[in-house]
């Protein structure tokens, strides 16, 4: 089963106690669920989880779908290109707003596997659907956003951590709970990669700085020798020929008397320098 089904699933066994969420919720499964044609409202094509959910709150409000008395309960008489439009009043409390997102994901609504990426998205076939949907969310401080898509009006979502806050509202904590998991997972892998990555560029960075002092001080002995180095100078990189793979650190550490970490940076790019004059009058 997917991740979307999943969340489904969770969202079908999820029902409001108050009658005024129960409304909300019910009037966007009919608005997108189905088609007004000569009057009658038809159901789309089978969708089990909006079926299910649409049955079950319609018998808890004791109206049938979708006669004369649900649409004067659920407040659906506008109809846009053949679809009911739902009224604001039933959404006017932060719970029915909760209730009526609910309910749209219910009716046509996706979510990528959090192991493959972040996307939330509610594809309207209604651009009125769009735009109600977009201030409700926006009300609760997400940032959706739009797209057309052949015959449809996708509002989605694509950072993390909103649509875990889209969940979360929805009610589906089971499934808000696996995508942290994921999330998590996923950032001790980014950050350990980081580190890696990070630590693997400062011991190129090492090694090449390594490469270039011993060229520098080879090229020194081979010309004019290491003893017409100041003895600081002849201690240090004869040390360095000698122990080609330690960090500076350690050469101080390892000079007499020691030396810190910048002095030895310091001598060797004396060294470097004494190496650039030298190739520079032995082209």
């Amino acid at each position: 089963m997917s991740f979307s089904s999943e969340v489904k699933k969770e969202l079908v066994r999820l029902v409001p106690s108050a009658r005024h969420c129960r409304l909300s919720e019910l009037s966007a499964l009919v608005s997108m669920s189905g088609v007004v044609k000569d009057g009658s409202w038809w159901r789309d094509e089978e969708n089990s989880y909006a079926d299910e959910k649409m049955d079950r709150l319609a018998e808890l409000l004791s109206v049938t779908p979708v006669d004369e008395a649900a649409l004067r309960a659920l407040k659906l008489s506008s109809v846009v290109d053949g679809r009911y439009v739902a009224d604001p009043i039933l959404t006017e409390s932060s719970c029915c707003k909760q209730a009526y997102v609910r309910g749209a994901f219910l009716a046509c609504g996706s979510l990528t596997d959090p192991e493959k990426g972040y996307h939330f998205e509610i594809a309207c076939d209604n651009p009125r659907h769009a735009e109600y949907l977009m201030r409700i969310l926006t009300a609760f401080s997400l940032h959706p956003k739009t797209v057309e898509r052949k015959r449809y009006h996708v509002v989605y979502i694509k950072e993390s951590q909103e649509i875990s806050d889209l969940l979360n509202l929805m009610g589906a904590h089971h499934a808000l709970m696996d995508m942290e998991n994921v999330r998590i997972l996923k950032d001790m892998k980014n950050r350990v990669n980081r580190r890696v990555n990070c630590e693997t560029a400062n011991l190129n960075k090492t090694v090449s700085a390594a490469v270039r002092q011993i060229e520098d001080i080879t090229y020194i002995r081979d010309t004019r020798g290491l003893s017409t180095l100041p003895k600081n100078l002849q201690q240090l990189a004869e040390l360095r020929l000698s122990e080609p793979d330690i960090t500076l650190a350690e050469l101080g550490e390892r000079l007499d008397p020691p030396l810190g970490k910048s002095g030895v940076n310091h001598r060797l790019r004396k060294i470097s320098e004494i190496a650039d004059e030298l190739r520079t009058s032995h082209p």
